[in-house]
């Protein structure tokens, strides 16, 4: 809830912690007009390629091997973007100064289920000559430093408070995602060759040891 204490266990959650720390004591302290949201993982149409979804979009169109930290066990609340957006101008427009708003798709779902789900709808809308399954590609790595077995949001403050809930189930969510990106590859491929090969990110130079 807004409410639980804060608690990072990396590097990058710990900034992130840092930043809502700072704002809510410039509020408190010289009653800057500020408001904080705290959001769970959000997907959609034009999202970074190295990130999640739209690598396993790629990797199954390049029939590739599909990454997946761990066991695939870390557990995530999934937002579609659209969502999201419909919250923060809620939360600018009707929010009370000072306060917190936590927003959560009320879409749960472990790595490997996701991913499973992502494969099934390229299988649907892009299905391989002879049938073969997109799922048959994922491969199981090493897991990411620091990586939280779960994130879970309570969003029920900001649906009594300002009326706002998510309209897109996760199903229907990655429907419209993936007939996106399977749309609009041009565009992935001009934004990952302007900016990354694929990699996720911040990991490159730790694993050169610099």
């Amino acid at each position: 809830t807004e409410l639980t204490p804060y608690s990072p266990n990396s590097p990058y959650s710990a900034s992130k912690a840092a930043s809502d720390h700072l704002v809510r004591a410039w509020q408190h302290t010289y009653s800057l007009p500020a408001l904080i949201s705290n959001c769970s993982n959000n997907y959609g149409p034009y999202q970074y390629p190295e990130k999640l979804i739209p690598v396993v979009i790629s990797k199954c169109l390049a029939w590739e091997p599909i990454p997946v930290y761990g066991a695939g066990s870390n557990v995530r609340d999934w937002l579609y973007v659209g969502d999201h957006a419909r919250a923060l101008f809620a939360i600018l427009t009707r929010g009370r100064i000072g306060e917190t708003y936590n927003v959560g798709g009320n879409a749960e779902a472990n790595n490997l289920d996701l991913v499973n789900k992502v494969c099934a709808i390229v299988d649907r809308l892009r299905p391989r000559e002879g049938g073969a399954a997109h799922a048959s590609l994922i491969e199981f790595v090493t897991d990411r430093p620091g990586h939280d077995h779960r994130y879970a949001i309570d969003a029920t403050k900001i649906r009594n408070e300002l009326g706002w809930k998510p309209e897109q189930s996760l199903d229907s969510g990655l429907e419209t995602t993936v007939r996106w990106y399977l749309d609009n590859q041009d565009w992935v491929r001009a934004v990952g060759a302007e900016t990354h090969t694929g990699e996720r990110l911040g990991l490159q130079r730790r694993e050169q040891g610099q």
